[in-house]
């Protein structure tokens, strides 16, 4: 990834959902071409020069000093996770210095292997992801709520929740609010491509979503980010119906990039009932097939 590219696109896209209103500063007079805070108004609220600052939009200034990361965080209003991610795509974290570019596959811990058996014994769907939101591991529960496909047969650079997204329509309809998620995905791998430019296979995953989704290339335009968040979901169970879940996301103590995704259901609720019921079939049918 260019990272002066990089960080250019995701200013710009920033500044496009300010107007003077917003921050209080003077408007700059003049017809405006383009929505959102002109490069002189943003320049004038961080404190930098304008030919400064377009530089930096216009990739030509690399390594920008963290006082002016921190002016421009502040100036465009950035959340902790955009935040995060401006310093990641201009590289100027202490921490980033000398960081090998390409990371070797993540393994799980014996430990997250009995949190997923765990989940599993209570009836609670559970999947870890790591980078590239690569599925790393599914239990039971998982396995009957969100997959149309036993996991197992996918070849490994399939098993992969934004391509099963954008690239497979059984997958895909098992969300009901599919663009919802789809966004959140999307975002999520912008956030992870600031921390990880130069990973080849995330690389490869980009192009191939590009290439296969109008919608990915729109939702990618947008440059979001989201370091995974808990929100409430409607998913559709080609069996069951709907139900209503709240996704858990959690990091895992001392286990860089990896996150464990939990599904829960209301208790006593009519979709507590219908996640039952999943997973009993589920087991049915697993049973029938092992005879």
């Amino acid at each position: 990834m260019d990272h002066g590219a990089a960080l250019g696109e995701f200013l710009r896209s920033r500044r496009a959902r300010l107007s003077p209103e917003d921050t209080g500063t003077p408007p700059v007079p003049g017809r405006r071409r383009v929505p959102g805070l002109r490069r002189e108004e943003l320049a004038r609220l961080a404190g930098v020069s304008v030919d400064y600052y377009t530089r930096l939009e216009q990739g030509r200034s690399h390594h920008a000093s963290p006082v002016v990361l921190d002016a421009l965080a502040r100036a465009l209003r950035l959340d902790g996770t955009e935040r995060t991610h401006l310093w990641n795509l201009a590289d100027a974290r202490p921490e980033t210095a000398g960081r090998p570019r390409y990371e070797p596959p993540q393994r799980l811990r014996p430990e997250t292997w009995d949190l997923l058996a765990m989940l599993d014994g209570g009836g609670a769907p559970a999947v870890v992801v790591g980078r590239r939101l690569d599925i790393l591991a599914a239990n039971r529960p998982a396995r009957a709520l969100l997959f149309d496909v036993d996991l197992d047969t996918l070849p490994i650079r399939e098993r992969n929740l934004a391509r099963l997204l954008f690239c497979r329509p059984g997958f895909r309809e098992r969300y009901v609010d599919w663009e919802a998620m789809a966004t959140v995905a999307v975002a999520t791998l912008q956030f992870d491509l600031g921390r990880h430019p130069d990973d080849p296979l995330l690389g490869d995953l980009l192009s191939d979503l590009r290439e296969a989704s109008p919608v990915f290339r729109r939702l990618w335009a947008a440059r979001d980010v989201n370091e995974r968040d808990t929100l409430r979901a409607r998913y559709r169970h080609p069996e069951a119906g709907e139900l209503v879940l709240t996704h858990h996301a959690m990091s895992l103590p001392s286990v860089p990039d990896q996150v464990l995704l939990v599904y829960t259901a209301e208790p006593g609720s009519p979709s507590a009932g219908t996640l039952r019921r999943i997973v009993r079939r589920y087991d049915e049918r697993r049973s029938t097939t092992v005879r």
